[in-house]
């Protein structure tokens, strides 16, 4: 059964919508997932924020409990660690550097196989010979900058917005982002034992 761990930032409105999400998702395609989600920057117990609650609730879905610090142990439970954003896939590479090859945000992952993830590995390869140059106080190529420039415009952004703060609307807005971006990533998900 893969286990996954959802991270977000506090733990009280991105991630918890995913976590119960997911589970439903899953239960619903008859598949063995196990969920949990946490925060990077958070303390155990939080409530799930009022809005993520009701845009819950209106999918009839049950609420997650009281936030989760990320930590080592959740870390290492985790067959697949899927962020909101990627600062915060950085801050768990950054904290866990063993959990680097299974740590993706939600759209990358979402996203991986489709021919969009081709032009993502070409903007990151340009950018790092770019640092390289750089760092031997050359500059890039106009022909690699025009192309990064290109790349950039058409790249999908992998962050789902943080609605915190925000109206019931931001939520929902933030829930159907979510959930869109589960359904793709949920057939892609490791076949557990």
């Amino acid at each position: 059964m893969p286990k996954v761990l959802i991270v977000c930032t506090g733990n009280t409105c991105r991630s918890p919508m995913a976590e119960a999400m997911l589970r439903k998702m899953a239960e619903q395609r008859k598949l063995d997932v196990e969920v949990r989600s946490a925060g990077v920057s958070t303390v155990d117990g939080l409530p799930i924020s009022s809005h993520a609650a009701e845009a819950l609730r209106r999918r009839s879905l049950p609420l997650p409990e009281g936030s989760t610090s990320l930590t080592g142990e959740g870390a290492a439970w985790a067959d697949l660690i899927l962020t909101m954003t990627s600062g915060h896939k950085r801050a768990v590479i950054e904290r866990f550097p063993e959990a680097a090859g299974k740590t993706f945000t939600l759209k990358e992952y979402a996203l991986s196989g489709e021919a969009v993830m081709d032009d993502v590995a070409e903007a990151e390869r340009i950018y790092a010979e770019w640092q390289v140059r750089q760092a031997l106080g050359e500059s890039l190529p106009e022909e690699d900058r025009k192309r990064l420039l290109e790349l950039q415009a058409k790249l999908p952004d992998f962050d789902v917005a943080d609605p915190f703060g925000g109206p019931l609307e931001v939520y929902e807005r933030c829930a159907e982002e979510i959930a869109e971006a589960l359904a793709k990533a949920l057939d892609k998900l490791p076949k557990g034992d």
